[in-house]
């Protein structure tokens, strides 16, 4: 799976328009990327990745190269 995809995912679990994430991206500055979507993300990462994530690992996530990183 490519960077875009992984990203195109990220996208859709933030409900935000294709194109508008980077990986330089700092997720502090995602408004959409709250409580729930930290959720979302966990159940992501262990449907189509098959890893668990846990609170202390996104909390360690700046940007979104951190959480593309984790998904390798």
């Amino acid at each position: 799976m490519t960077n875009e995809e992984k990203i195109a995912m990220l996208e859709d679990v933030l409900e935000l328009d294709g194109g508008t994430l980077k990986p330089e991206t700092e997720l502090s500055s995602i408004e959409e990327y709250d409580s729930m979507a930290k959720l979302s993300l966990i159940v992501m990462m262990d449907d189509e990745f098959g890893k668990k994530l846990t609170g202390e690992q996104i909390f360690k996530f700046k940007t979104v190269k951190d959480i593309l990183d984790f998904m390798e």
